[in-house]
């Protein structure tokens, strides 16, 4: 069976509010899933360009990217195929927009306390990246460190 490589990028947006790191999800009713924003580069288009976009167009917010969060893979069969997909995460501010301008592609867009967010999200390895995306953030809290530095 020959072997697919695909690829795509998204992000981990976070604010700071009430003294907790709330974050964002992008959720389907049927099947039930919360997940973080990812999608697929366009030609030519760079990991970090694909990362605005997509996180823009999938929750509706304006953002810009704070630090790179690492990559996760994993693998699945499609007919005729079996596909290795590796996707590229950052860490994200919002600097404008709306979760209701969202794209379709998502019935919901919500804000999450981070550990409720750890609670809610269906897939393991996105959950590894939120996991290190709470850690960076508290440990900027401990060490007296803003957003962006």
């Amino acid at each position: 069976m020959p072997t697919e490589e695909h690829f795509s990028a998204g992000g981990v947006v976070y604010r700071h509010s009430d003294k907790r790191w709330d974050v964002v999800l992008c959720g389907r009713i049927k099947p039930l899933l919360w997940s973080l924003p990812k999608g697929t580069p366009n030609p030519g288009e760079s990991h970090e360009a694909t990362a605005l976009r997509e996180v823009r167009e999938e929750t509706g917010l304006e953002i810009a990217i704070e630090r790179d969060l690492g990559e996760i893979e994993y693998w699945f069969q499609k007919p005729g195929a079996r596909v290795h997909k590796r996707v590229r995460f950052y860490l994200m501010v919002p600097t404008g927009g709306a979760t209701d301008r969202h794209d379709p592609e998502f019935d919901r867009v919500e804000w999450f306390e981070g550990d409720k967010a750890l609670a809610t999200m269906t897939y393991g390895n996105e959950k590894e990246v939120m996991e290190r995306a709470l850690r960076i953030l508290r440990e900027r809290k401990a060490t007296g460190v803003t957003a962006g530095q």
